[in-house]
């Protein structure tokens, strides 16, 4: 699937595919439902894939990819959804289904409108493109701030505190080798560089803000995903410093 998404893309993401590196970073979260991956489907002509169903990191979403000459499937693919990718409300367990459609895709927001289908605000996903200027924008952080790479200083430990309190989970995070692991597996995706994991290093040695990476070699791009601030260090432009800093090594 990597080859495909990276194969059909199209520039500012027109092709309305998941961008390769996004798909990377799912199927390498803690978070993804692995029981159930079974049941994302491929559709192939002979030997090539020409469309995708499957879940981001659970059941009950759904999201599909399109060779551009094989959309005239997405009715196929949105019954195969709701028949195999549907999750179980906890409310009321019932079924559902989350599609997931791009804005660009005009007859497939028609097909899920007319089967009842509406849109959730909460729950969409955009992406938003920073086009890099020249000049390159300044980085500014307040006296004792500095910036470090992962390729510079890989501490588990120190990135695993950064994105539990960036992510407002209460109090310090659990510990343990099976934590520090399950992190390390996140960043350390197959095609990852560490010196585009960026921390932002405070006076006392913590990582207060951290930024992931990744970069597109065949299209040109980059992926920023995640960036986390910790609470006490926010509001000082200390995540738009780690995504900036990240930058310059991929331009």
């Amino acid at each position: 699937m990597s080859e495909f998404l990276i194969r059909h893309y199209l520039h500012g993401n027109a092709d309305g595919n998941w961008l390769e590196p996004e798909w990377e970073y799912a199927n390498f979260h803690p978070m993804l439902d692995q029981e159930n991956m079974d049941r994302w489907r491929i559709w192939e002509v002979g030997d090539e894939s020409v469309a995708f169903a499957h879940y981001d990191w659970k059941m009950g979403e759904g999201f599909f990819e399109f060779h551009p000459d094989y959309r005239y499937l997405r009715e196929e693919l949105l019954d195969y959804a709701e028949k195999h990718l549907a999750g179980i409300s906890s409310k009321d367990v019932r079924k559902y289904l989350t599609a997931y459609v791009n804005d660009y895709d005009l007859p497939m927001l028609e097909l899920v409108q007319n089967r009842g289908y509406v849109k959730e605000e909460a729950a969409t996903r955009p992406l938003y493109r920073f086009e890099i200027h020249d000049p390159f924008p300044g980085i500014h952080l307040p006296e004792g701030i500095s910036l470090i790479s992962l390729a510079e200083e890989c501490d588990w430990e120190k990135v695993h505190r950064v994105m539990w309190r960036g992510f407002n989970h209460p109090g310090e995070p659990p510990g343990g080798e099976e934590e520090l692991l399950s992190r390390q597996k996140m960043f350390d995706t197959p095609k990852a560089r560490r010196d585009l994991r960026i921390a932002v290093k405070a006076p006392n040695g913590d990582f207060v803000a951290f930024c992931g990476m990744f970069y597109e070699e065949n299209n040109q791009f980059a992926y920023v995903e995640p960036v986390a601030t910790d609470p006490d260090y926010r509001r000082l432009g200390m995540g738009k410093a780690a995504v900036l800093e990240g930058n310059p090594p991929v331009c």
